[in-house]
């Protein structure tokens, strides 16, 4: 049965392993110089290498993303538009507003929103293809407005070339791994330059983006993913499928169960082992409940959410909104019993693309914001300079920096 502990082990349980991080970087790293030194070549052999490409290009021809979409069944049609719907008015009501206000006598300060040039998008494809995530990363680029939007994937997969095609995305690429990541992180002849990389992808991935953070932008470094549920009570089969729904991700996954209540640990623990005998990612699954996940038994409620606040989670769950107020770090929240943390990963809106390994603590989820540039505006009158010109010429001249205050004493002459 699935380890039941109480709060003297949740510095151990909460403790994340430690990726492989650097061994990895030591891996993609010659992949990455290699692709900024050879461009087009290096880049076709790796994937013909790691990803079988057998075309002679990267590029996948449109005709190919509209016979993949032409395969596509009427439900995943649908399900397509109905989570397009909700992402792109979350993305909608997340971006930047363009403003100007006069704060005093003839100063008018502001900001411009502008979009990226080109943003690229990482869609995992692997052992479990991700459609979701070319929806999450590619609606808030269209509305932010980015010009051009570009997408790796490292399979021929019919539900996500259907979907670039739905979405009508200009640049899909059959690449994936550190190579994918070089391409867009230093451009070829045949893959654009991106001024940010974003989405998900596996350790090599995480460590490419990592190592080229300074050549471009990018979203974050993820981890294996993670979740912490908090409740004193609920139905214990609801429970136990939410955890299991993220340990069927990866064995690296962790699903942590905070409570009050030691009926509703045990009842949870039985019913996690009950549904994993029929589940078909159980092999995976059962692998991350043995070795990332327990449930903790808590004194309060208060003392769970202080419990997550150390953690950080990329998800929390909560019974209700009024722990909201004490929530710090969280990448997403998910409130109430009938807010499963899946709907936010497929159709409720807000993005799946999400930080990791304690990094909530810095940021929350990807946005429409991260595909946009605020620029600050400011204009001065005479008169604002004027009055504004001790407070300058001071503070210049208290730096060494003589012909800052002369700049402005000139318009004073």
């Amino acid at each position: 049965m699935m380890r039941i502990v109480d709060t003297s082990q949740v510095n151990r349980l909460l403790a994340r392993k430690a990726a492989r991080m650097s061994e990895a970087e030591s891996v993609v790293r010659p992949i990455l110089d290699d692709v900024r030194l050879r461009g087009d070549r290096a880049l076709l052999e790796y994937a013909r290498k790691f990803d079988r490409l057998e075309r002679k290009s990267v590029a996948v021809p449109l005709r190919e993303l509209e016979e993949a979409r032409s395969r596509l069944s009427p439900g995943f049609r649908a399900a397509v538009r109905t989570a397009s719907r909700n992402i792109r008015r979350f993305a909608e009501m997340q971006m930047p507003r363009p403003k100007s206000e006069v704060i005093a006598p003839g100063l008018k300060l502001g900001q411009i929103v502008r979009p990226l040039d080109t943003v690229a998008a990482y869609i995992p494809a692997g052992r479990y293809p991700l459609p979701s995530t070319l929806l999450m990363t590619v609606i808030p680029a269209q509305v932010a407005g980015v010009g051009n939007i570009c997408v790796a994937t490292p399979k021929a997969v019919d539900e996500i070339f259907g979907t670039a095609a739905h979405l009508k995305v200009p640049h899909v690429f059959q690449m994936g791994g550190a190579h994918a990541i070089a391409a867009f992180a230093y451009g070829t002849r045949t893959v654009p330059r991106a001024d940010r990389i974003v989405g998900p992808g596996s350790i090599w991935v995480a460590a490419a983006k990592k190592l080229v953070a300074g050549e471009t932008g990018i979203d974050f470094v993820a981890g294996p993913t993670e979740i912490l549920l908090l409740a004193e009570e609920g139905n214990p089969a609801w429970i136990a499928a939410d955890m299991l729904a993220q340990a069927e991700h990866d064995v690296d996954a962790s699903a942590i169960f905070l409570t009050t209540s030691k009926r509703l640990a045990l009842a949870v623990a039985r019913e996690v082992g009950r549904q994993l005998e029929t589940l078909p990612t159980a092999p995976v699954a059962r692998k991350a409940i043995d070795r990332n996940s327990a449930i903790i038994l808590v004194d309060s409620m208060e003392q769970a959410v202080e419990i997550s606040n150390r953690f950080a989670p990329e998800h929390l769950s909560i019974p209700n909104a009024s722990l909201l107020t004490l929530v710090r770090h969280a990448g997403s929240v998910f409130i109430g019993p009938h807010s499963p943390e899946a709907a936010g990963d497929y159709a409720s809106g807000p993005n799946h693309v999400l930080p990791t390994s304690g990094a909530a603590r810095l940021r929350g989820g990807l946005s429409a914001a991260d595909y946009v540039k605020v620029i600050s505006t400011q204009q001065l009158s005479a008169a604002a300079l004027r009055n504004l010109g001790p407070a300058i010429t001071i503070l210049a001249r208290a730096e060494g920096l003589e012909a800052h205050a002369r700049s402005v004493e000139a318009r004073a002459k």
